[in-house]
């Protein structure tokens, strides 16, 4: 299993003036870092590539739709723009070098709504990511789905509601990815939930129930890593908590999580290293 961390533990917005957040993850002995593509114009893609190169650091990246990209709009225009900016998420993954792009990608985040989905907003969610699957095939990428809670989509919860919408898409390169902080709301079992993604599991988010650091709240992370010994993961797995509110994606960072960026960090990989080393999969 891969370790790394999403850029978020630090900034707020990727551009070249966070670059240096690629050696600091490097110096930390972890595997990758998760890059956000949320304002695509300040992310340099021939930048982000070198400074990968040299550092010797592999890498992700993971967005999510707002409401001027959201697929499963009423609106064509705007579930076009979504497509498109999917399409141009594709194409800044493939630019760096890397293979995985995941996240909220199936619907808008924080969609303002009061009801369930309609049958005809999860037919949309389908043909836009079949669209965007099929564009990512040409570029050898991955588009992973996370379900989050309640309060943040009305379309995909849970683990079996994304593996539902992966069969409507019908495209191989469409995968799963679950994240812990939005699994203590919605799933029933980390380990069940964590079992049935199985072979189609290509990222996990690594948080505590309150998005703190790992180890020091309510998660049962030993039926996680029990699950995810017995599926063999080989993927990518990364912290994922945020330093501050941001402009560009609802994050809710009300108080301070941690007592700095770096004590979340560090304690947090101690406990993930330690448990990855109990299950066998360092």
């Amino acid at each position: 299993m891969k370790l790394g961390i999403h850029a978020y533990a630090w900034c707020s917005q990727w551009s070249n003036e966070t670059l240096g957040l690629i050696d600091r993850v490097k110096g930390l002995g972890l595997d990758f870092i998760e890059i956000p593509l949320m304002t695509l114009d300040t992310f340099d893609a021939a930048a982000v590539k070198r400074r990968l190169e040299d550092a010797g650091l592999d890498a992700v990246t993971s967005t999510v739709l707002l409401r001027g990209t959201d697929i499963t709009s009423s609106e064509p225009a705007v579930r076009a723009a979504g497509i498109a900016y999917l399409k141009d998420c594709v194409r800044a993954t493939a630019a760096i070098g890397k293979t995985n792009l995941s996240g909220v990608v199936y619907s808008q985040h924080v969609k303002e709504t009061n009801a369930r989905p309609t049958e005809q907003e999860w037919t949309w969610a389908a043909e836009g990511l079949r669209e965007a699957a099929v564009y990512a095939q040409e570029y050898g990428v991955q588009i992973g789905l996370e379900p989050v809670n309640r309060y943040e989509s009305n379309l995909v919860n849970t683990c079996g509601q994304a593996l539902a919408l992966k069969e409507r898409i019908g495209e191989p390169n469409i995968k799963i990815h679950l994240d812990t902080y939005h699994m203590n709301i919605e799933e029933k079992s980390y380990y069940e939930a964590t079992k049935a993604a199985g072979s189609d599991l290509i990222h996990y988010h690594i948080c505590e129930n309150d998005r703190g650091i790992p180890g020091t709240g309510l998660v049962d992370w030993d039926a996680i890593f029990r699950a995810l010994s017995e599926i063999g993961y080989t993927g990518y797995a990364a912290l994922e908590s945020f330093v501050d509110v941001t402009d560009n994606m609802n994050t809710w960072v009300w108080r301070q999580l941690a007592p700095s960026g770096d004590a979340l960090v560090e304690e947090g990989v101690r406990f993930i290293r330690g448990k990855m080393a109990e299950y066998g999969l360092a």
